[in-house]
């Protein structure tokens, strides 16, 4: 199976400032050193946008200086609180299609992974223009029927979370008109929600995580704000193949204590703290 680690929403501001009370340059240096820790094996990392609070320079090359610690190779995304120029001047081999949109593809064993824009800059909703739709609508014409795996920024449809769901995609049925009705997309992986969410849209699958700073609190009253918390952050494992589609969240940083059970040892040693 292909193993890959989703990253998402690293909010990242120049060294030593903080976000929430929390300080997001830590909390993603965490993460790197636990996947390489215990992931040394997975072929990508795929980091899906809010990459830089502020879309500061400082931030860009913070992040770069990060991430050059992952023993993985990563694939960059862009969120809407990110500019892509500055991402690129920072990030130059970072792909980009023929438009200047941060999208590309990769090929891979387990089906063709699809890698998108939805952004809209100066704004937090997401949109995914004519120009971008023709660009995926030949991705998919082009991907032989293989399996095919969507990793974006903004979910393409509400997921009933009010105060979220005021920044989604403002046009995803157009979206949906290109992606509906294809059924070798196996799996919709996207950010911008700061929470574990599932579910399916037109038949297709979806997942989405934590941030790797601060989360989104599950309340679904009207509220033009967003409510945030410092639930604790996460990371994604996601296996591959023809077959499955399986994704593992990881709180990395959760110190709660962990107890070996064997239900076949003597009573007195069936529960082991470790």
């Amino acid at each position: 199976m292909l193993k890959i680690i989703q990253l998402t929403d690293c909010h990242l501001v120049p060294k030593g400032e903080m976000i929430f009370g929390s300080d997001p340059h830590q909390r993603l240096t965490a993460a790197v050193a636990d996947i390489n820790r215990h992931h040394g094996d997975a072929a990508l990392c795929v980091v899906t946008g809010d990459l830089a609070h502020h879309a500061d320079l400082s931030a860009y090359v913070l992040l770069r200086e990060t991430l050059n610690g992952l023993s993985v190779p990563y694939q960059l995304l862009a969120g809407n609180h990110d500019n892509r120029a500055t991402l690129h001047s920072v990030f130059p081999e970072l792909s980009l299609d023929t438009n200047g949109f941060v999208q590309t593809v990769r090929d891979t064993s387990a089906g063709r992974l699809i890698f998108l824009d939805t952004v809209e800059e100066g704004v937090h909703t997401g949109l995914f223009c004519k120009t971008r739709q023709y660009w995926l609508a030949e991705m998919l014409e082009t991907s032989d029927n293989r399996p095919v795996y969507l990793f974006m920024h903004h979910p393409p449809f509400p997921i009933a979370l009010p105060h979220i769901d005021q920044y989604v995609m403002t046009n995803g049925d157009e979206f949906a008109r290109v992606v509906a009705g294809r059924p070798n997309i196996r799996h919709i992986f996207f950010g911008h929600v700061h929470r574990p969410v599932s579910g399916s849209w037109h038949g297709i699958p979806f997942s989405a995580l934590r941030g790797t700073n601060h989360q989104s609190w599950l309340t679904f009253e009207e509220t033009r704000k967003n409510i945030c918390s410092l639930e604790p952050p996460a990371y994604a494992v996601i296996f591959l193949d023809r077959d499955r589609t399986i994704v593992h969240y990881h709180d990395y940083l959760d110190a709660n204590p962990r107890y070996a059970y064997d239900p076949d040892a003597p009573l007195d040693d069936q529960v082991i703290r470790i």
